[in-house]
């Protein structure tokens, strides 16, 4: 293994510490290379060994079981943006795995190139952001990434792909669909130059900026609305506040084909998608089975400023955030026919 910094497992390792859910057992080892070269070099090493690895990012979008990980735990740390900016092409940013999500929407706003204005206030580092094919208001990162260059963990070589090899879809894409094979080392975004922001698609966000729908406005002020919608939802993580200590949206939004949309109840929520399926709200199922804000009597309870998010109020432990979550997903398959998909990755779980 490289010369890297390796806390064993007397140091007490405990994943809870490294997750924005704050549950999760000890871990055996972490290692937190801060280069690409050290990032790869590691991870090559570790596989030849036959280690089992956890590579973890910002721990946005896991729950860890509360026997933690039994293995070496490979936390991502490399920096760096790499701009080539030109008046016909716009703005394009190599930006390395470990950046903070959060810290390159401001990086972009700073620079006033457009697009990633919509996805302020998300949690995490860039690499993640892929392979999750993260969106909300409207935009999804799969709509201005050009490349994403990885380590292919199963034959060891580097491996670029263009964005239309990456299979983006909701929520979804190669990445997630071959989980642990693509270590993500950077990724690359197209940008518009200017201070407006993209074309606002989404009907609550162009109600609070007060614009119609598919024009623009300064991308600053997309990104406070959409910070201030995310803080009015629990979506923006407060240490201060554990009605926020979550991994977002534990359930996605259902495709479901027409003809089991159309068996919905008249007020149900129906999005057209390209490929013929309609997409409906997880979250309005939830609310419809039984299921309000601030639900549960426990530690684990689902958030009192939206429904889609099941919290750790102190205390609450892997296994009582997956009983809240089965109740639910019962709940919501007894009301409605309809089995929801856990979109956080679970580590030494099941749900």
């Amino acid at each position: 293994m490289p010369e890297l910094q390796v806390h064993a497992a007397q140091d007490t390792i405990r994943l809870a510490d490294l997750t924005t859910l704050r549950v999760g057992g000890p871990a055996r080892r972490l290692v937190a290379p801060t280069t690409e070269a050290e990032l790869v070099a590691c991870v090559r090493d570790l596989d030849a060994a036959g280690e089992p690895v956890l590579v973890l990012g910002g721990g946005s979008n896991v729950l860890v079981g509360d026997d933690g990980f039994a293995g070496t735990v490979v936390q991502v740390a490399t920096r760096g943006i790499a701009e080539d900016v030109a008046s016909c092409s716009g703005a394009v940013l190599e930006v390395a795995a470990g950046e903070p999500w959060e810290e390159l929407v401001g990086h972009t706003l700073d620079r006033e190139y457009s697009g990633l204005e919509t996805l302020a206030g998300i949690p995490g580092l860039v690499g993640g952001t892929p392979i999750q094919n993260v969106g909300a208001y409207g935009t999804e990162v799969g709509q201005l990434i050009s490349t994403v260059r990885t380590l292919d963990r199963q034959t060891g070589a580097i491996r670029t792909f263009f964005a239309i090899e990456c299979q983006f879809g909701y929520r979804t894409s190669r990445f997630k669909a071959e989980p642990g094979r693509y270590l993500v080392l950077s990724v690359t975004f197209q940008l518009r130059l200017g201070f407006l922001s993209g074309p606002i698609r989404y009907p609550e966000l162009a109600r609070v900026l007060g614009v119609e729908l598919g024009s623009r406005a300064p991308a600053r002020e997309v990104a406070a609305a959409v910070l201030a919608l995310r803080r009015g939802k629990g979506m923006v993580l407060d240490d201060a506040d554990p009605d926020t200590w979550s991994a977002g949206s534990f359930f996605t939004n259902p495709l479901l084909d027409p003809a089991a949309a159309a068996a919905l109840p008249a007020d149900a929520p129906r999005f057209a998608q390209a490929d013929g399926r309609v997409k409906t709200s997880a979250a309005w199922l939830i609310e419809r089975s039984g299921f309000g804000r601030g639900y549960g009597d426990g530690a684990a309870r689902v958030s009192t400023k939206h429904v889609l998010a099941l919290t750790n109020r102190g205390g609450a432990s892997a296994a009582d955030l997956l009983d809240l979550a089965r109740r639910i997903r019962a709940g919501v398959q007894q009301s409605f026919g309809i089995i929801l998909v856990c979109e956080p990755v679970l580590v030494g779980c099941a749900l």
